[in-house]
């Protein structure tokens, strides 16, 4: 089974983990623009995929359909920037498990990217430098002696690290602490963005923490620092649903409503789909909502997304037919045995 249809530790708060490093090669340009000097480095990667192992797969972004495309980007596999602006010059290595995705020629030559379910931040960390040093001694990267890896952005140079958890904080919403808690989060060195990363909306009361600085801190630190903050966001989130417990009817009525909407509906939008999961996965966690399981529940946030959806039921589908559609998927996940 893939990772994100798993079930991790702390799954009530931490949805995943994902381990990722920017790194470029001495003998290609950043941000290459020739269409020759492209085709030459996705080939030279394609050659040396094997070498890598893992049970990688070479795969051009241009050889996919527009649901495969989207959605990688809706798993958090690789990211909207990539899809949108480099679907002729792309490639991924994806392993078939998918807890490896290598992004080629996105931002940086390459974006190694190691995921997991829950919290696993040291587990995540030592599969993603095994392979960086696999990388490492079959490609020359570039870097320098003062200021470490070399990468197009400069907020990425030094280590190149990039670690994140996926975090579920309805309780803190629900309490208007979330505000609070995020600042204190920004304070203390972390980026809070949404579910696909910088520039995108918080949806779902889904947030993701990373990492700001990856120069003049070790990569071990860094692991251990987010996961300092992320044990204390796991803290405060369960008082805070333990808070809401006091008023059990209410909570109760909320999370049911939710959960009869979303199993009533006979047509639903994706977006209104994930306000409810929010509901609806906060009454699971807290054995309120007992008709579901966490398979089922991760199953509902992927399968609900318009290019998962479509893949799920191997229709290519208008909006108005895919809330429909939607609806439908929904009943079925919640009815299997």
């Amino acid at each position: 089974m893939n990772w994100y249809l798993q079930s991790g530790k702390e799954a009530d708060v931490v949805l995943s983990t994902r381990i990722r490093y920017a790194r470029n090669l001495q003998e290609f340009r950043f941000n290459m623009k020739r269409k020759e000097e492209i085709e030459a480095f996705l080939e030279k990667v394609k050659e040396e995929t094997p070498e890598i192992g893992y049970g990688l797969k070479f795969l051009k972004l241009k050889d996919m359909d527009k649901a495969t495309l989207i959605s990688l980007v809706e798993k958090n596999l690789i990211s909207p920037e990539f899809a949108l602006n480099k679907q002729k010059n792309g490639a991924i290595l994806l392993n078939d498990e998918e807890n490896i995705c290598i992004m080629i020629n996105e931002e940086d030559h390459i974006r190694l990217q190691v995921f997991n379910c829950g919290l696993d931040l040291e587990g995540t960390y030592n599969l993603a430098k095994e392979l960086d040093k696999k990388i490492e001694n079959i490609f020359n990267i570039a870097k320098s002696k003062k200021y470490g890896y070399l990468t197009s952005c400069p907020t990425n140079v030094g280590t190149g690290i990039r670690a994140s958890v996926m975090v579920h904080l309805p309780g803190l919403t629900k309490t208007g602490n979330i505000r609070k808690i995020l600042e204190s989060i920004n304070s203390f060195g972390m980026n809070i963005r949404g579910v696909y990363g910088e520039k995108s909306e918080v949806s779902g009361d889904m947030y993701q923490i990373s990492n700001k600085v990856t120069l003049g801190i070790s990569e071990e630190k860094i692991v251990k620092n987010l996961r300092a903050i992320t044990e204390k966001i796991i803290e405060q989130e369960r008082l805070a649903r333990k808070y809401l417990g006091n008023n059990q009817i209410e909570l109760e009525d909320k999370v049911y409503r939710s959960f009869g909407i979303l199993t009533n509906s006979r047509k639903i939008s994706s977006e209104e789909t994930r306000k409810l999961l929010s509901d609806v996965k906060l009454g699971t966690d807290m054995g309120i909502i007992t008709e579901l399981t966490d398979s089922k529940i991760s199953k509902l946030y992927l399968y609900t997304k318009p290019a998962n959806l479509e893949k799920y039921v191997g229709e290519e589908l208008d909006s108005y037919d895919r809330d429909i559609k939607r609806a439908e998927v929904i009943k079925r996940i919640i009815n299997e045995n």
